[in-house]
């Protein structure tokens, strides 16, 4: 039996953090380090203990799960998993809800920008507004753009934060947060993605609000657009990085 404990900081609440850069890659010896090591731990008053694991020491994961880790989230290339040292220690949940955006794009004629979808599942044609889901670390403003951009070639400037839908049950039981942005665009040529849209076009307005292939949702966000300022972009003192943040407030009006 070992008497090195794994390599390990210990965060501000009183939780464990296994490097996983620093993990055995021996299943064995890997074995003997953890029990000792969670025997330390608990007698060091800790309460939770974080375990990474690559997927490259995959072969971890099951003498994880016999010492009582359980499982909390995993990516494409690692797994992290949990054990509580402390019957009743919280352990914080991982992310529960999509992100979307969605762009509200009329231009000087008082055409919005609209797309009919290819894959509709069987539920008829509607015609919506291009739009989908936010990248990892990537800002709402630059994915409503990028996501105008990609479907319809369309490049515009984002104007304001109309309103936001919430809803659960979404994707693998996740919940979804779509927001609805105003945009301007830079130019008038549309080039759609053939391969994700069956049409792209400018409709006016008025034609779209009374159109019976449009949803109410898609009806009541344009008519939000329309008629009311929303929320600008806007920054605020104290805070120094713009890469990791950004703020919505009222405009002047």
């Amino acid at each position: 039996m070992t008497t090195e404990t794994i390599q390990a900081t210990v965060n501000q609440f009183g939780g464990v953090v296994i490097d996983p850069q620093l993990l055995p890659a021996a299943p064995e010896q890997f074995q003997d380090q953890l029990a000792f090591s969670l025997e330390q731990w608990r007698a060091a008053g800790h309460k939770l203990v974080w375990l990474e694991v690559p997927i490259r020491l995959a072969a971890l994961i099951p003498i994880a799960t016999e010492q009582g880790f359980a499982f909390h989230h995993s990516s494409t290339q690692t797994l992290m998993m949990t054990y509580q040292l402390v019957a009743d220690a919280f352990i914080p949940a991982y992310a529960s809800h999509y992100i979307g955006a969605g762009g509200v794009v009329i231009n000087d004629q008082k055409e919005v920008l609209v797309v009919v979808e290819k894959y509709r599942g069987g539920h008829g044609r509607y015609i919506k507004l291009p739009g989908g889901a936010l990248h990892e670390g990537e800002h709402l403003v630059d994915g409503v753009i990028r996501e105008v951009l990609e479907e319809t070639g369309i490049k515009a400037k984002f104007e304001s934060l109309v309103c936001f839908r919430h809803w659960h049950g979404y994707r693998y039981g996740k919940s979804d947060i779509y927001f609805v942005c105003r945009l301007s665009p830079l130019d008038n040529e549309i080039h759609f993605d053939r391969g994700e849209l069956d049409e792209c076009m400018w409709m006016p307005v008025q034609e779209y609000l009374n159109h019976p292939q449009v949803s109410v949702f898609n009806r009541r966000i344009v008519e939000a657009a329309v008629n009311n300022q929303g929320l600008q972009t806007t920054w605020m003192e104290g805070y120094d990085d713009r890469a990791a943040r950004e703020f919505f407030m009222p405009g002047n009006e």
